[in-house]
């Protein structure tokens, strides 16, 4: 463990924060390094270098959730929705230094190690259904969407929680006001930037 990420005998590792600051407004999020691990590295990797400054979100549906990561919506290549890394690319597990490659598509394996609910203001990895395929988008839970919980079997849907809202909430809000029942948006809101707290 790396001296920013390690836990003192009888203490708990403290998760990082991020602020992630929006065309409408700041907040930050908790990424749960400690219970996921591999889900959150990808996050923080990708949150680090960058990729996610200049993506909009791309579907908002008010009482449900906020979807963002496709970089489609910044290239303007591909439909929003669709995209996520480039394949082959590398991030490390910041708890145990394990080298991870995203798949030829950029997704990553599924991680179901913490039974984490998807309640209002978690983060929550998007996919298309399938095992492994989630890459770098991700929503925020708007309600509490336990349907979505990869321990639910009430449907097949798998989406694990590797973080929460921490504060903010207002700018959640408003950014959700601008969405739809169909996902479209009124207005464009785009992440100007992520940065550690």
């Amino acid at each position: 463990l790396s001296s920013s990420h390690s836990s003192r005998k009888g203490t708990a590792m403290s998760n990082p924060k991020y602020v992630c600051t929006t065309s409408e407004g700041k907040f930050t999020v908790e990424v749960f390094l400690d219970k996921m691990p591999i889900t959150a590295s990808n996050w923080i990797n990708l949150a680090e270098t960058g990729f996610y400054n200049g993506i909009k979100f791309h579907r908002v549906i008010p009482d449900f959730m906020l979807q963002f990561g496709c970089p489609n919506t910044k290239t303007g290549k591909g439909h929003p929705g669709t995209g996520g890394p480039n394949g082959g690319t590398t991030f490390t597990n910041l708890v145990d230094k394990k080298e991870y490659k995203r798949d030829s598509g950029g997704n990553i394996p599924d991680e179901f190690a913490a039974k984490l609910s998807n309640e209002v203001g978690t983060l929550s990895m998007a996919n298309t259904g399938r095992p492994n395929s989630g890459g770098s988008q991700f929503f925020i839970n708007t309600k509490h969407n336990s349907f979505l919980d990869f321990f639910d079997r009430s449907t097949p849907s798998k989406h694990p929680v590797f973080g929460k809202v921490s504060a903010g909430w207002d700018v959640i809000k408003k950014i959700e006001s601008l969405g739809s029942r169909g996902g479209d948006l009124k207005k464009e809101v785009t992440m100007i930037s992520i940065a550690k707290a």
